[in-house]
């Protein structure tokens, strides 16, 4: 089974529209530190039951309540059709480096959906999370997810790094990991634990298509379809040029 790490976040909204969608909500709720469940005011009852102390009701529209919860919250989970839920958030959409988490469940709480900033906004390890606690299953639909592979932009998140790309070099790096391409990965700082503690889990080897090295120098540049360097180190001018375009660095925290 793949290990889900928690979401970093405890700004989380969970939002229901329908009597019995409230129960699960609440389970929901009990499962997230910090979360609050927002549902419309014609079921404050059932809201203060399903979520003592973290409920809050609204009156009007819930799409109303949208750009209000894109605000105020990193991570919004939705017992409401995927469907509905896309045209509520659809106005609201802006880049997926600042786009909070989105995850829907159906309500018989049988699927946990990412459906929007699964890896920035962290909904992939949001999604885990709750279907571990509600034995539900994750419906994973980012392809480096699907394929257990190395989701580029998720790279040592868990373990504080930070990474230095563009969005058409992130772009780049996870085309090449995903269709197989040959993508070098090179380690001269940090820790090594990055795989099996995968911000959203990963099981089995390193995928074959990544091969690993221990300087920047040692890489024939030109043969790999992305460079994966992971430094303390300022990029070499010399190779400034050859690496443009297909690089993503990362910076591990530098510990006294």
């Amino acid at each position: 089974m793949t290990q889900h790490l928690p979401f970093p976040h405890t700004r989380i909204a969970v939002v229901s529209i329908t009597r019995h969608g409230i129960a699960l909500a609440g389970r929901v709720v009990a499962a997230l530190p910090g979360a609050r469940l927002f549902a419309p005011e014609k079921f404050a009852a059932e809201a203060a039951a399903a979520a003592p102390g973290a409920a809050a009701c609204y009156a009007g529209k819930t799409a109303e309540q949208i750009p209000i919860l894109f605000s105020n919250f990193d991570g919004i989970v939705a017992v409401v059709s995927l469907g509905a839920m896309v045209r509520l958030v659809a106005p609201y959409l802006g880049k997926k480096e600042s786009d909070p988490g989105v995850v829907v469940i159906d309500e018989a709480g049988r699927f946990v959906i990412p459906m929007l900033s699964g890896h920035l906004g962290g909904a992939n390890a949001l999604a885990g999370t709750i279907a571990d606690a509600l034995d539900a299953t994750t419906v994973l639909t980012t392809a480096s997810d699907a394929r257990q592979t190395l989701a580029v932009d998720l790279l040592g998140r868990e373990l504080g790094w930070t990474f230095e790309a563009s969005h058409d070099e992130i772009v780049r790096a996870s085309a090449a990991m995903v269709n197989d391409e040959p993508v070098a990965l090179i380690q001269e700082a940090g820790s090594d634990d990055w795989w099996l503690g995968h911000a959203n889990g990963r099981r089995g080897p390193l995928p074959a298509n990544l091969q690993r090295f221990a300087r920047l120098e040692d890489v024939d540049i030109a043969r790999f379809g992305a460079v994966l360097w992971i430094s303390h180190r300022a990029l070499p001018a010399e190779l400034a040029a050859d690496l443009a375009g297909k690089r993503v660095v990362y910076r591990p925290p530098v510990t006294p």
